[in-house]
C-alpha cells in the first residue's frame, strides 16, 4: 500500500515501472474483463469514456480519436453502444458531452478539444460516472491517462462506491510511472474492474483493449469470446487466450 504521502514501496516499484506492455498483461486484463458483469444481451451498452487532456497528452488524444471509431462499428451488432467523453485539462476544468452513439459525433467532439497543463482530476470522473450511475445503468467506465496527482485513498473510496453500483472502471496506463500504476490498480481492484499498461508506441494494443471494453459493455462475456472471428492478429489470439479461461 502506498503511505499517506502517496509513495509506493520500492518492491512494488520495481513490479509496477517494467518496460513496455507485455502479451501476458493484456492476457490477464481481458482474463479480469471476461470475470466482471457486463450487460444483458438485447440492449445498448453504456460506457463513460475519459482521458486526461493535459498538456503532455496531446499525442495519445489524437492517437484515441483516430482509433475510437473502431468501439461503435464492434458493438453494432450487439445492439450498440452509447458513449460520453469525459475529460478535464487546465486549471480545474472539468467536462463531459452527451451521450452519443456512433463515432463520427464523437470524432467531431475529441478533435475540437486541445489539450492544456494542469493537474489531475480524476477524482471528478469517477464522481461523475457515480452520478451517472445512479440515472441509469452504466456498464463500464474507461479512463486512460499518465499519472496520478491526487490522494490515492480519496480515489480509492469513490471507487469502492462504483463498485457497489455496478461500475466497473478500467484503466489505462501509458508510460511507466510507479505512483500511476499503484492507484490505477487500487481504482480498478474497488471498483471492481481491471488496469492493464500499454506502451506510448503500442496504438494496435490501445485499440484492441478500447474495442474488448466495448463489446463487453455492449454484449457482456458472450460478445468477448466471438471478438478474436472478426480479427485477426493480436485480437484472435487474445480471444483464443478468453476461451481457455
Amino acid at each position: 500500500m502506498a503511505d499517506k504521502s502517496g509513495n509506493v514501496p520500492d518492491k512494488s516499484k520495481r513490479k509496477l515501472a517494467e518496460g513496455k506492455s507485455t502479451s501476458s498483461e493484456v492476457d490477464a486484463f481481458l482474463e479480469k474483463i471476461k470475470r466482471t458483469p457486463g450487460a444483458a444481451g438485447g440492449g445498448r451498452g453504456r460506457l463513460i469514456f475519459a482521458l486526461d487532456a493535459t498538456a503532455s497528452r496531446q499525442a495519445m488524444w489524437d492517437r484515441a480519436a483516430k482509433i475510437q471509431g473502431d468501439m461503435f462499428v464492434e458493438t453494432a451488432a450487439l445492439g450498440g453502444l452509447d458513449l460520453q467523453l469525459a475529460f478535464y485539462r487546465g486549471f480545474g476544468e472539468f467536462k463531459v458531452s452527451k451521450w452519443v452513439s456512433d463515432g463520427k459525433k464523437l470524432l467531431s467532439l475529441m478533435t475540437s478539444v486541445f489539450c492544456l497543463a494542469g493537474e489531475t482530476q480524476i477524482g471528478k470522473v469517477l464522481s461523475h460516472a457515480a452520478n451517472e450511475a445512479k440515472k441509469k445503468k452504466i456498464n463500464a467506465v474507461v479512463f486512460v491517462g499518465d499519472c496520478v496527482e491526487e490522494d490515492i485513498d480519496k480515489l480509492g473510496n469513490i471507487a469502492g462506491k462504483l463498485g457497489i453500483l455496478g461500475v466497473p472502471v478500467f484503466m489505462f496506463q501509458e508510460g511507466n510511472d510507479p505512483i500511476a500504476a499503484f492507484a490505477f490498480k487500487q481504482i480498478a481492484t474497488l471498483s471492481g474492474g481491471a488496469s492493464c499498461h500499454f506502451d506510448a508506441s503500442s496504438a494496435t494494443v490501445l485499440r484492441d483493449l478500447l474495442k474488448a471494453v466495448a463489446v463487453f459493455a455492449a454484449g457482456g462475456h458472450p460478445a468477448l469470446e466471438d471478438l478474436g472471428k472478426k480479427h485477426g492478429g493480436e485480437a484472435l489470439r487474445l480471444a483464443h487466450q478468453l476461451k481457455r479461461g
